[in-house]
């Protein structure tokens, strides 16, 4: 059997990421509504938004992560958030996850000096959970996720 590879993804993979992709959304019970043409334009554009990694074997895909750089005036330095993170069901337990992170990792500190990861997990995903926390991840007590988006978003700086 072949070993499974991690590549960073390409334009030309953006049809197989979007697979992938969709399949973690379903398998949280999400809405996907990123088309490949999103994809596309936002990880393969002039200015790219995101960084993805494939794991494959033979052609067939079995894990994804898209990741970005982010800036921690309190730690110091940049990082990387882990936005998705997908492992197919038959290779699940086999550390494809921790090694997709590890890319992540190594990646980001040498695109961009990155010296930590961040992510968000589900508080109804307990094996996510245990996952992250076998591997020193750790709940950072206080911080509240806030998103600002839609006509929200377009109404700020607005009239008082």
């Amino acid at each position: 059997m072949a070993a499974v590879t991690i590549r960073p993804a390409g334009l030309a993979d953006v049809a197989r990421l979007n697979t992938a992709l969709r399949a973690l959304s379903a398998g949280m019970g999400d809405s996907h509504r990123a088309r490949d043409a999103d994809l596309a334009q936002a990880g393969f554009g002039a200015t790219p938004a995101f960084h993805a990694l494939l794991a494959e074997r033979g052609g067939e895909t079995l894990g994804v992560a898209v990741y970005s750089p982010l800036y921690s005036t309190t730690r110091g330095r940049a990082g990387a958030y882990v936005s998705d993170l997908w492992v197919a069901a038959e290779v699940r337990g086999k550390r494809l996850g921790q090694r997709l992170l590890c890319a992540v990792r190594d990646r980001a500190r040498a695109q961009w000096g990155g010296g930590f990861l961040r992510l968000a997990v589900y508080a109804d995903n307990p094996g996510a959970q245990v996952f992250y926390t076998r591997l020193g991840f750790g709940v950072m007590q206080g911080d509240i996720w806030m998103t600002l988006e839609g006509p929200a978003l377009d109404a700020i700086g607005g009239p008082e």
